[in-house]
């Protein structure tokens, strides 16, 4: 048997009590099925979720921007006027299927895949690919209901298995914490340094408890 999680390690990290106590068993359950079961895999697994979840706060991605010029900045390649950018201001499914029509197995603008399909989960599952897949390997109807990843259960599980699939158990066993965040966020590599921070108070607070292997 491996090292698992418990709530006094989410509690020492900071997550609140509520929050703690809702996660703690969906996490340990989908950390065990996939092999995250070491302090420094479990350590850089949770740094990472941290972060993504804003402290497993967030399950849903933002969609809701209301800054024109913002959108324009970030998705120079899908919105190509201000004016484009304007009509969608606050508008999330509008923006969801302009921004992601097309990528990760998506149909077109007007398929509503980019909303269908946005990001869920801890670690924002994204695209009809994506949802397939994970649906696929897992046995979850994620593809005829992409709501089930913002619960706890799916929510960590499919974080878990993604985890698994982009060989980051391999990476944590290296201490390879900046290709763990270039294999979870991208080569946006957003808030490298915060996830490395995390991974590694983590695993201070993971050796104050004595394995269970």
């Amino acid at each position: 048997m491996g090292f698992a999680l418990t709530l006094d390690h989410l509690l020492a990290s900071g997550v609140p009590p509520t929050l703690a106590k809702r996660m703690v068993d969906p996490l340990r359950a989908a950390c065990a099925l996939h092999a995250i079961d070491t302090k420094g895999r479990l350590a850089a697994f949770l740094g990472q979720a941290i972060v993504e979840s804003s402290g497993f706060v967030r399950l849903d991605e933002v969609l809701t921007y209301s800054s024109a010029q913002r959108i324009l900045d970030l998705f120079p390649s899908r919105v190509k006027t201000l004016a484009q950018a304007q009509s969608l201001v606050r508008k999330p499914v509008a923006f969801a299927n302009c921004v992601y029509a097309g990528k990760n197995g998506n149909g077109d603008e007007a398929s509503g895949d980019g909303y269908r399909f946005h990001g869920r989960g801890i670690f924002q599952l994204t695209g009809r690919a994506w949802y397939e897949r994970a649906g696929r390997e897992l046995g979850r109807p994620y593809l005829e209901q992409p709501d089930l990843l913002l619960q706890p259960s799916d929510a960590c599980l499919s974080a878990a298995w993604y985890w698994k699939v982009c060989g980051c158990n391999e990476l944590a066993d290296a201490r390879q914490l900046d290709a763990i965040t270039k294999a979870i966020n991208g080569p946006a590599m957003d808030q490298a340094a915060r996830r490395r921070t995390e991974a590694n108070e983590m695993l201070a607070i993971l050796n104050t408890t004595t394995d269970t292997a």
